[in-house]
């Protein structure tokens, strides 16, 4: 995040990052996500611009100075000669340049560095020197500017982030012994209870322990649309809350909600450089002493050499004149500024929607992704699998649940207590209407079965739940219950075998449904030429199943944790760059191993947002091809503004050698190229999501 205040102190870190010293932060918008609520701030609002300019202290002293140069040149007509006005005007140089000279004294000297500043202070001066007073002056002004355009779009940006933190209320009404107290929100605690009232936004996030209503969860997820909520359901600081009256238990600090934690991903995504950035960047602090260089040597060569003119004569401009253009020209201000400018307003477009990217290499990288592997669970489907059969060994029932089943699935219950995967919420909530759940008390000593099951102590008894490859492999299954089993997975079910002390109790059987926009949103991407695999840990049944209806390029089945990152491995050899999308802390390993790794659902896990490169907010996938389309139009951006910062400059620096530009037109073809591709990279601040 840019460090540098409205009184545009940003000259003290601007231009550090690179030998232009334009940084990200200082030469063009900062990220800010825009969600409903926070007004959309104008990038070039003339009144607002205006209103930034004049309030700037420094210009208490360039204006002046300013007025005072150009006063100088009415001392001629009343006979001063041009020896004394150039010696006035240098004297007034350091107040009327104070942009420039304080900051390429600085650079130079202190810091070191060769960069736009240098550049600009010894055009300036040379400029003086040879008595072009009006350039040297024109110089100023047109500085004077861009800085100050330069500085409110970084102010502007601010603003909007500032209104985006602001979404989340700094106070809450948190019951103390039944009374209701507003306190700040840094007061709260893990578990305090809060009152949320209809058309208030959420303090904090938490979970509903009474009350039912609507929530616009815009601020997190870019959707505009009203979610229910009801007791129990988690709620999200900077969500509205809309009709009904809600008693919220607190869930999270108030540094460590969901919109802290998105404001934070943000800031942090600025700070990670995007490789053409990193390389544009090396480049400047080859290029700048290089065309200083040259430069010299233009002014040397014709003078000493070929015994050209060095100053100006009637006929044409002097070498000293070629050579300060030149100067000018060569600045790469606008080259190093081309990229961050783009990347950082794609990653503010992006952020409007709930789609995070957590910094422009990611930003960068996806767009040359050939692969995206899916998680099945939860990522092409709902996650919402539900059991549709419960068989123990001993049933004989052929229509009602019988004791036996009851019994298997409360065994069942018992193991999945304290689990956390789609199965498992799955068979508690089916243990529960069945009026079971809690019937055996949770498993003691719980020990996970990486990608099989799980196993612990239930009534001091031995029990293991998990994968019928767990079974075959380590405890004797009856052949029946094997049969069945393989018979409900070529049905695209999923099965769990549950067994204790005393031998195989029985299976279960569930099924989960494809996400309604999957389809859609793979055509989309193989449309972009995307090869698209599943990659789960479920049977080749079900996963086959889920396949052939959305139709998925390739599917890999029956894979341990382990083996997902040998396939994922496979796809890098085969493809390049591939992207995995998942859901939970399950999939850390394959997003961690994968060139680009994209978690859904981020506002309602924590953890993931460590984990993954990109997360899509709101859990949609049709955000995918959004992000990719996004990734790629970036990269377009990237590259006009490549071309036209070293087109243009590379034509002005000709006809400068030439003798042909005056130094005004090169300073104003410097300063015009610089705005030109700041607003050819805010261009992706506008891009639009195109409908599936």
């Amino acid at each position: 995040m840019s460090k540098h205040s409205h009184s545009h102190n940003h000259h003290d870190d601007h231009h550090q990052s690179s030998s232009c010293g334009c940084s990200a932060g200082a030469c063009g918008m900062m990220v800010t996500p825009d969600p409903e609520g926070v007004k959309h701030s104008k990038i070039l609002d003339f009144k607002g611009f205006w209103h930034h300019f004049w309030s700037m202290p420094e210009l208490k002293v360039v204006i002046p100075g300013i007025v005072l140069l150009s006063l100088t040149f009415l001392l001629s007509r009343f006979g001063l000669s041009n020896t004394w006005v150039i010696v006035i005007q240098i004297l007034l140089l350091p107040v009327a340049g104070w942009f420039v000279l304080s900051h390429g004294f600085k650079s130079l000297f202190l810091k070191r560095k060769l960069n736009m500043d240098v550049l600009m202070s010894l055009a300036l001066i040379g400029a003086v020197l040879i008595g072009e007073g009006v350039e040297a002056l024109t110089l100023l002004i047109l500085f004077t500017l861009s800085e100050a355009i330069e500085g409110y779009t970084s102010a502007s940006a601010r603003k909007v982030l500032t209104e985006f933190a602001d979404l989340a209320p700094k106070q809450a009404l948190r019951i103390t012994n039944g009374e209701e107290i507003l306190v700040s929100v840094e007061d709260l605690k893990i578990g305090d209870h809060i009152i949320v009232r209809a058309g208030e936004r959420l303090p904090m996030d938490g979970i509903i322990v009474n009350g039912q209503s609507e929530l616009n969860q815009a601020a997190i997820t870019g959707e505009s649309t009203w979610v229910p909520k009801q007791m129990g359901d988690e709620v999200l600081s900077g969500t509205i809350n809309g009709s009904g009256l809600l008693e919220v238990e607190v869930s999270r600090l108030v540094e460590d909600t969901t919109m802290q934690r998105i404001i934070r991903l943000v800031i942090e995504a600025q700070s990670t450089k995007a490789r053409q950035e990193k390389f544009i960047d090396k480049f400047a602090n080859v290029y700048t002493p290089i065309v200083m260089l040259v430069a010299i040597l233009v002014v040397f060569i014709p003078t000493v050499i070929f015994k050209q003119p060095l100053w100006n004569t009637a006929d044409s401009y002097g070498w000293i004149h070629r050579g300060l253009s030149l100067l000018m020209i060569g600045c790469p201000c606008a080259l190093v500024i081309s990229t961050p400018i783009t990347i950082i307003s794609a990653l503010t477009r992006a952020a409007r929607p709930g789609v995070i990217f957590k910094g422009g290499v990611y930003l960068e990288g996806l767009s040359k992704v050939k692969a995206v592997a899916f998680d099945k669970t939860g990522t092409l489907t709902r996650g919402e699998p539900k059991v549709e059969l419960v068989k123990a060994v001993d049933c004989h029932e052929t229509n009602e649940p019988c004791e036996p089943c009851d019994n298997l699935l409360a065994l069942a219950s018992s193991l999945e207590e304290r689990g956390s995967h789609p199965l498992s919420n799955a068979i508690l909530e089916h243990a529960e209407e069945r009026h079971v759940r809690g019937q055996i008390l949770p498993a003691k000593d719980l020990k996970v079965l990486s990608g099989r099951g799980q196993e612990g102590i239930v009534n001091g008894k031995k029990a293991t739940i998990g994968s019928l490859p767990l079974f075959l492999a380590e405890h004797n299954t009856p052949q029946e219950i094997v049969e069945k089993t393989r018979l409900a997975e070529a049905q695209g079910q999923t099965t769990v075998l549950v067994c204790d002390g005393d031998g195989v109790r029985g299976y279960l059987a569930l099924r989960d449904q494809a996400r309604p926009e999957a389809i859609e949103v793979l055509k989309t991407l193989q449309s972009f030429g995307v090869h698209t695999v599943m990659l789960t840990g479920d049977n080749a049944g079900a996963a086959n199943h889920i396949a052939s209806t959305l139709g998925i390029n390739e599917v890999n089945s029956s894979l341990l944790p382990q083996d997902k990152l040998e396939a994922l491995s496979v796809l890098q050899e085969k493809f390049g760059m591939v992207a995995m999308v998942g859901d939970g802390i399950n999939d850390g390993p394959a997003l961690a191993r994968a060139d680009i790794g994209v978690a859904m659902g981020g506002a309602a896990s924590g953890q993931i947002l460590e984990t993954a490169d990109v997360v899509l907010m709101n859990n949609d996938l049709k955000q995918l091809p959004f992000a990719l389309r996004l990734s790629r139009f970036t990269n377009k951006l990237i590259r006009q503004n490549i071309v036209i910062s070293l087109g243009v400059k590379f034509s002005i620096a000709i006809l400068a050698i030439m003798g042909l530009t005056p130094l005004w037109v090169a300073v104003l073809a410097d300063i015009g190229v610089s705005l030109l591709v700041t607003l050819n990279g805010l261009r992706a601040t506008q891009f639009e999501k195109a409908s599936l």
